[in-house]
């Protein structure tokens, strides 16, 4: 696929110049408006006519506004519009004078019927909704998974959740899914062994390699000390508390725990793998980021673990169960799509392939992790 990338003049600017790819020295709102506009202005002036734009996450939604409002009318006519939502915990909120960095007045936009972010009617001054203008000015708008299209048509998109169900002819649920190249125990780079559905050696080996790299007990003769693995961005999305309970469980139930992930509520994890859990034979915290590790403890992993509060798709559990894992997740967005229950008569046995759980609380998790580990 032939890929041509814009960089900003950074003799004039230091728009997406830093660091961090996020919340960098810079003003992201004016960042991503430059580059929705600069995006249309190269295919206007190098006339290229493409069949599709394909936009993602309020980042680039001014784009579709810029399209319909401005470039189809000069001349950019041929392609339409497609936006993927990813996640909806930011809309990107922008104030109309912020707007203006297109060359484009933000009142063009500023009513219910196009932008307007309905929470700030009222406000001094009001504001916009990118990721709402996106919605409404596309042609077509996706999700990463169809529970997901559901449930934030029909209450669970916060304040968006009325637009979607408006524009419910053209929103969609596309599940997402992942690189099977990439994640493939029989080729991994990661690994220093590969193993199959067909053949599970090098995957005990690897449970052997990682318990010792990692100072967790092995099993003695006979033993079942499953491997319960989850690996995750800290932050209350995620189900932190279910995180949380799990550990105290899974020593419960003679499994053995291992975290990896860090994030903006990693501190009561980083608390406790410094203290209750340091050197601990069952239990190991690592509030870190590490793309070689996860992929060690995918390979290891007995179980997977994804509680989530809401998940629009979610990858992790797909890449735990093309490493032999079986997953214990939460019926919620891209979750119901992918796992079902084991014990769920209503569901075909060759479609069963994990264990779920509908509440929110402590007691819904142990019925799913109690069966896994059992």
């Amino acid at each position: 696929i032939k890929m041509i990338l814009l960089k900003p003049d950074w003799d004039e600017t230091n728009i997406f110049r830093g660091g961090a790819v996020y919340a960098g020295s810079y003003n992201e709102t004016e960042a991503y408006l430059y580059f929705c506009r600069a995006g249309l202005e190269f295919l206007k002036v190098s006339g290229r006519q493409p069949d599709i734009i394909h936009l993602h996450e309020w980042q680039t939604s001014a784009a579709a506004m810029l399209y319909w409002e401005v470039y189809n009318k000069a001349g950019l006519s041929n392609p339409r519009v497609i936006l993927t939502i990813h996640n909806m915990d930011n809309t990107g909120e922008c104030r109309a004078e912020e707007f203006r960095v297109t060359g484009v007045e933000g009142d063009l936009f500023n009513t219910v019927e196009k932008a307007l972010d309905e929470r700030t009617i009222g406000h001094n001054p009001e504001r916009l909704s990118l990721l709402k203008g996106g919605v409404v000015y596309s042609n077509a708008v996706t999700t990463v998974s169809p529970t997901y299209a559901v449930e934030t048509s029909t209450g669970q998109g916060g304040w968006l959740s009325g637009t979607l169900s408006m524009y419910s002819s053209k929103y969609h649920g596309i599940l997402n899914g992942i690189d099977d190249v990439m994640w493939d125990p029989m080729r991994d780079l990661y690994l220093p062994c590969a193993f199959s559905a067909e053949n599970l050696e090098g995957k005990r080996f690897l449970q052997k390699y990682l318990r010792s790299g990692l100072g967790l007990a092995m099993p003695e003769d006979g033993q079942r000390k499953p491997l319960v693995v989850c690996i995750t961005r800290l932050v209350p999305q995620k189900g932190i508390h279910l995180i949380r309970h799990a550990i105290f469980r899974t020593q419960e139930q003679g499994g053995q725990f291992i975290l990896l992930g860090s994030g903006h509520a990693d501190a009561d994890f980083r608390a406790l793998a410094e203290n209750e859990f340091k050197d601990h034979p069952d239990v190991k915290l690592m509030v870190t980021y590490s793309e070689a590790l996860s992929h060690f403890l995918f390979a290891a992993a007995d179980i997977v673990l994804v509680p989530s509060i809401f998940e629009p798709c979610g990858l992790t559990q797909m890449i735990g169960m093309r490493y032999g894992a079986v997953p214990v997740v939460r019926q919620t967005g891209g979750l119901a799509d992918t796992v079902k229950d084991v014990d769920d008569d209503n569901i075909s046995g060759d479609k069963q392939n994990g264990f779920v759980f509908a509440g929110a609380d402590e007691g819904s998790l142990n019925g799913a992790l109690d069966r896994a580990i059992k």
